[in-house]
């Protein structure tokens, strides 16, 4: 019954509309991914303010493949009450070719626009967000960052259009 709850809440969230943050009107970039490379696990230094992830503290991403060739996707927090929160959903490519366009479900037939906006060289770091400027996050393979990575990862979402002073960061 909880898990029917907590899935039927995190549906009304998704359809109520996130604000826009983002102040450029400039496309944003896509990174091109290795699929292969991106799975495992990722976890999350920074995000937008969004009414799924309210309360969530030390979320992670899991991404890995699934038996349809689609990518399953295992998202987790800590909430208020120290209980963890876990979202299941799959991901499927939307661009071209190795291009970092991905739509990911949570809820049936219903998809939304994951695009990996920029990463590092081997895989170390990614920047997702979509193309209307809600939604944005920055993760990591590792579970910390050092102030200089944040400082770094300031710098790089400022280029984007993005204010860092509006993101929840981890920790």
């Amino acid at each position: 019954m909880r898990l029917m709850f907590l899935a039927a809440a995190m549906f009304v969230a998704a359809c109520s509309p996130n604000p826009v943050y983002r102040q450029s009107t400039d496309p944003l970039p896509v990174a091109y991914i290795d699929q292969a490379r991106y799975l495992g696990t990722w976890y999350e230094q920074a995000r937008l303010p969004n009414s799924f992830e309210e309360g969530c503290q030390r979320a992670t991403a899991e991404y890995g493949v699934r038996d349809d060739g689609l990518i399953s996707v295992v998202n987790t927090c800590i909430d208020e009450r120290g209980e963890s929160r876990v979202a299941r959903g799959r991901a499927r490519p939307a661009g071209e070719a190795g291009e970092g366009k991905l739509e990911v479900s949570f809820f049936g037939p219903f998809w939304a626009k994951y695009w990996v906006l920029d990463r590092g060289e081997n895989y170390e770091w990614s920047i997702v967000g979509e193309p209307e400027g809600r939604y944005l996050w920055v993760l990591t393979r590792e579970r910390e960052i050092t102030p200089a990575m944040r400082a770094a990862f300031e710098r790089r979402i400022t280029e984007l259009g993005y204010r860092p002073a509006e993101m929840v960061w981890a920790g």
